[in-house]
């Protein structure tokens, strides 16, 4: 009974934050990323137009909101960072949660690099700093990209230094708790986001060419609801923009209070999100017709995704533009502030892991563990070789290793170990609206079948077609080798003892009212008067 009540005390005395504003706020800054700017207009560009909303919404709907509400769950019923959570369901479980920490590690560190050059962008945005050839500028003078070569051991000074900036920023964020840390941070950034970009987005409707690119976007190709890959598309989006299977919102609900509302947050949470990339679609679209007008060219020859929409097109267009620096400085700031506020949820999945598994305060784990990823980060990323390391590694780590991720968890806990019921029993427990059988399907079979067609047929095509026409060698070092390292992870992981009083064989307690296993005969409650919804 004395590891009992210590866990109990563990349990109640972990972080959380202080009211449900400050948690949606670093929930939605985790989920408004860098691929809600630059991703979400070009997949639904290429993928039907206005037409592309149906399958999107439908994804959201499907998938989105109840792998969101099962992460969620997931998190606030067993209290802990992503390994500790499953660990606390059954001992087997936990390598799907260091499988998470692995995926997290690697995507952070390439994710500030990314940040870093947005950030630079941002001050250059005031002269044009790119000069008039933004495309040369970028490859030649910013990063002296070299892609003839594994590993360049020439760093580009400014990049390193901004890099090193990021990490201060992130890890000091991170050290403290997280009501000061992550609660502050984003509650003054996404609210600093959503201004920067609705004023970029005003502006941008007022362009000569503005109604062609919305024209573009939002007119809709009806046939296309017929293609397989255009659903495909609207579910990959949907995950890579919600942030779930990553381990991330596991984490920051073990932070929620015993009695919040899991399925009014989760809902306004995934709305928010959604209704912030179709704000980015509008805006970019606008901007890209005013560069299509400029050009005398369609808008088809213009649009462009991922680094070639931000750091070349839209250099291209703030050079001919009225106000031009305002506007690129409001461009890439959004792009720096979601940037951050996406990377510090990452990063947080390593450091509550490290911290629970090893029982240390959070500024030791994020000291120790950030130093160690920031030096990766900085060796790999702001050398001349970096671009190509970036895109091999956000390539595997994206499409491979989040989706075997998510994958194997809803696998693990809704088959192996058959908790489907109870993680609903968790949800109807603390909120307003209620799931059932419909959610179970949806999250435990629909799902699962989806994500490992999706699974499969990017492997087949990464080994039939090397990506990006890069050497063997670049994707073997940085794709294969990568998830390797992420597999290693999650077979050590749970070969280290968790130390301290949080880990407990076997336990399965609720704090909630919820039938638990495990809970030996007339042990009480933990927390049997829970506060009132949040």
């Amino acid at each position: 009974m004395a590891s009992m009540s210590n866990e109990v005390r563990t349990r109640s005395e972990r972080d959380t934050f202080n009211t449900r504003l400050v948690f949606l706020m670093a929930a939605i800054g985790s989920a408004v990323g860098l691929g809600n700017i630059w991703r979400f207009p070009y997949v639904a560009y290429e993928n039907g137009g206005g037409a592309f909303l149906v399958p999107y919404i439908v994804a959201l709907l499907t998938a989105g909101i109840p792998i969101l509400w099962f992460d969620l769950a997931l998190g606030h019923r067993f209290r802990g960072s992503t390994p500790l959570a499953f660990r606390r369901m059954s001992p087997k479980a936990e390598w799907t949660g260091w499988f998470k920490v692995g995926v997290n590690f690697f995507i952070a560190i390439y994710y500030a690099a990314i940040v870093a050059w947005a950030a630079i962008y941002t001050v250059k945005s005031f002269n044009q700093g790119w000069g008039d050839k933004p495309d040369e500028y970028f490859m030649g003078d910013f990063l002296q990209a070299d892609t003839s070569v594994n590993y360049s051991a020439q760093f580009v000074w400014p990049i390193l230094l901004v890099m090193v900036l990021v990490w201060i920023i992130c890890i000091v964020a991170l050290a403290t708790d997280i009501n000061n840390g992550i609660g502050k941070l984003t509650s003054i950034f996404l609210p600093v986001l959503a201004v920067m970009f609705i004023v970029l987005v005003v502006r941008a409707l007022f362009l000569d060419g503005a109604v062609d690119g919305l024209n573009a976007f939002f007119t809709p190709n009806w046939s296309v609801l017929t293609d397989p890959s255009v659903w495909i598309a609207a579910y990959g989006q949907i995950f890579f923009s919600l942030s779930i299977g990553f381990g991330i919102m596991i984490t920051y609900a073990s932070y929620l209070k015993p009695r919040t509302n899991i399925t009014n947050t989760g809902l306004v949470t995934a709305f928010a999100n959604s209704s912030f990339e179709v704000l980015a679609g509008i805006g970019v679209f606008a901007t890209l017709g005013y560069m299509a007008a400029q050009q005398g060219v369609g808008v088809d020859e213009v649009v462009s995704s991922g680094i070639g929409l931000a750091f070349i097109a839209f250099p291209t267009i703030i050079n001919s533009m009225p106000l031009g620096g305002l506007f690129g400085f409001l461009f890439f700031g959004s792009l720096f502030l979601a940037g951050v506020t996406s990377m510090i949820s990452i990063m947080e999945v390593v450091f509550a892991g490290v911290a629970d598994k090893f029982s240390i305060p959070r500024k030791k784990a994020a000291l120790y563990a950030g130093t160690v990823m920031a030096i990766v980060s900085c060796l790999l990323f702001s050398t001349q070789s970096g671009l190509v390391t970036l895109d091999v590694m956000d390539k595997f780590t994206n499409n491979l290793g989040i989706v075997f991720g998510c994958v194997c968890a809803l696998i693990m806990v809704g088959w192996v170990l058959g908790r489907r019921t109870e993680i609903a029993q968790h949800i109807n427990a603390v909120s307003a609206l209620r799931v059932g059988l419909v959610w179970e399907f949806l999250t435990f079979v629909a799902t699962p079948l989806l994500l490992v067609y999706f699974l499969v047929t990017e492997i087949m095509s990464l080994i039939k077609e090397p990506y990006g026409d890069y050497m063997q060698s670049q994707i073997g070092l940085y794709g294969w080798a990568v998830m390797a390292i992420i597999f290693a992870i999650a077979i050590v992981g749970p070969l280290l003892t968790f130390r301290g009083s949080q880990h407990l064989d076997g336990l399965e307690t609720s704090d909630y009212g919820v039938p638990a296993k495990g809970r030996p005969k007339g042990t009480p409650n933990p927390l049997a008067n829970p506060t009132a919804h949040n």
